[in-house]
């Protein structure tokens, strides 16, 4: 524990040394434009391999296969590489605050109100999910003395600190220390774990022989194909209009290192997201009955009982050093991320003219009072880890995705477009999830389907009357 509490100090020094570069809100939301490629790889990376990644992933793994991780790690690294392909560049050059400044831009406050209270909303279950996890590990680790609620509690205001202080400043800087701790720990548990399973051609045989590996692709029927798109766009496309992968673009020093952030940061989180998995498969050939014991019970505890249980002391120091640099780096981003929307598009245009340092500190007490909420969502959440971080992308998916993409690459896109593109996505998710959760097509791919005939039949409607996006005049 005295490990621990040393490494959470340094993180803690670290963010709170990173806030004396912030003067203004730019230098708070996006790191004044000038993080490196290094810098951009590794707020990319650490942003994303959250507490679902390492506690999430694996424990739906080991019960339903690969086919019950379509989402994360694959849709997770597929909207990486389409965000630095496709968006990094053009959203860079529009030289915004936050993304819904886009779509006031494109179409209107209406529409920027909207998408923002939808992006906001999101993040409920993403950041909910981190404090979760939080208030797990410190139990763990202090089972006598720190209870579930009281690590959720203790962990938040140790991320809510530096990231309240510093912004992305601090996010960006701690992240970079993180991305190390999460690489290097991972591999070192993988190779522990591994030899003591027989070596790693025993943990592949075994899993392949309990099936594990070999489910992925869907059951060719209409419902399985349905069901493997709609998994993998939720995260896929749906977490694409985010504020956090927004500001990890305009932070970067130029639009070049935003893309290329994007996709090796995508990249790089692909495949440590599968060592988790390696784990999960090396614990069942260690402790079989570990592992049978907490399915039963929560599958979520398995990896961190068997390093309990299994190794020595700085295996165990290495792994929840790791479990809380990922869960950290994500609890800091997706804080940051929504408050920054809330303060700047729903908030501010209802307020008189404000100053720069007034801007500056609406944001840092919309970042306190989010915090607060989010608790709150958590401390009375029964969902877990990974479905809460699956949920989260839904709302985004059916209202924001296609006024995205179309305010960016296509002509006609207009705000009659957006509006049809958003009551009708949403409204038909919302409909499907109270009628027909399990019909043969998810709810929220039947709302992505929908909102893009909204687009379609508003921009042929009538002739687009919003500004021309850079991506198209360009």
């Amino acid at each position: 524990m005295f490990a621990i509490s040393l490494y959470l100090a340094l993180t803690l020094g670290l963010g709170i040394y990173a806030a004396r570069r912030v003067k203004n809100a730019t230098d708070y939301v996006n790191a004044s434009r000038g993080l490196p490629l290094y810098m951009s790889i590794a707020t990319v990376f650490a942003t994303w391999f959250g507490s679902e990644t390492v506690l999430g992933a694996p424990a739906v793994f080991i019960e339903e296969g690969l086919g019950g991780i379509v989402a994360d790690p694959f849709g997770a690294t597929l909207c990486l590489v389409l965000v630095g392909l496709f968006f990094a560049r053009p959203l860079y050059r529009l030289k915004l605050l936050t993304l819904a400044d886009f779509y006031k831009q494109r179409y209107g406050r209406g529409i920027e109100l909207t998408v923002a209270m939808a992006i906001c909303i999101s993040y409920l279950g993403w950041v909910a999910a981190q404090i979760s996890a939080m208030g797990l590990v410190f139990h763990l680790l202090a089972p006598a003395y720190i209870s579930v609620a009281g690590g959720m509690v203790f962990g938040t205001a140790l991320v809510l600190t530096y990231t309240l202080l510093g912004g992305m400043w601090s996010v960006a800087l701690t992240d970079t220390l993180q991305m190390a701790i999460i690489m290097v720990g991972l591999v070192c548990i993988a190779v522990f774990l591994g030899q003591l399973a027989g070596g790693p051609q025993t943990v592949l045989a075994s899993a392949t022989a309990a099936g594990h590996l070999g489910n992925f692709w869907p059951a060719p029927t209409l419902a399985g194909i349905l069901g493997f798109v709609g998994a993998l766009v939720t995260l896929g496309l749906g977490s694409i209009p985010q504020q956090d992968i927004f500001q990890r673009a305009t932070a970067a020093k130029n639009e070049d290192i935003a893309a290329r952030g994007a996709i090796l940061g995508g990249g790089l989180y692909f495949i440590f997201a599968l060592i988790p998995l390696f784990i999960m498969c090396a614990a069942l050939v260690i402790d079989p009955a570990l592992v049978a014991q907490h399915l039963s019970a929560d599958s979520q505890y398995i990896l961190p009982q068997l390093i309990l249980t299994h190794t020595p002391l700085w295996v165990q120091i290495l792994f929840f050093g790791a479990l809380l640099s990922a869960i950290m780096s994500t609890a800091a981003a997706t804080l940051l991320a929504p408050s920054v929307t809330l303060a700047e598009n729903i908030l501010r245009p209802l307020l008189p003219p404000l100053t720069p340092a007034q801007l500056l500190k609406l944001i840092r007490v919309t970042v306190l009072v989010f915090a607060a909420g989010v608790l709150l969502f958590a401390l009375n959440s029964g969902l877990s880890i990974f479905e809460m971080v699956e949920n989260a992308y839904k709302v985004t998916l059916v209202a924001a995705f296609v006024p995205l993409v179309a305010g960016l690459y296509w002509r006609r896109a207009n705000r009659l477009g957006a509006w049809l593109s958003i009551i009708l996505g949403v409204g038909t998710w919302l409909t499907l999830e109270a009628l027909a959760p399990a019909g043969i097509c998810p709810p929220q791919l039947a709302g992505l389907f929908a909102a893009m005939l909204g687009m379609l039949a508003g921009g042929y409607a009538q002739p687009s009357v919003s500004p021309q996006s850079p991506a198209i005049s360009r």
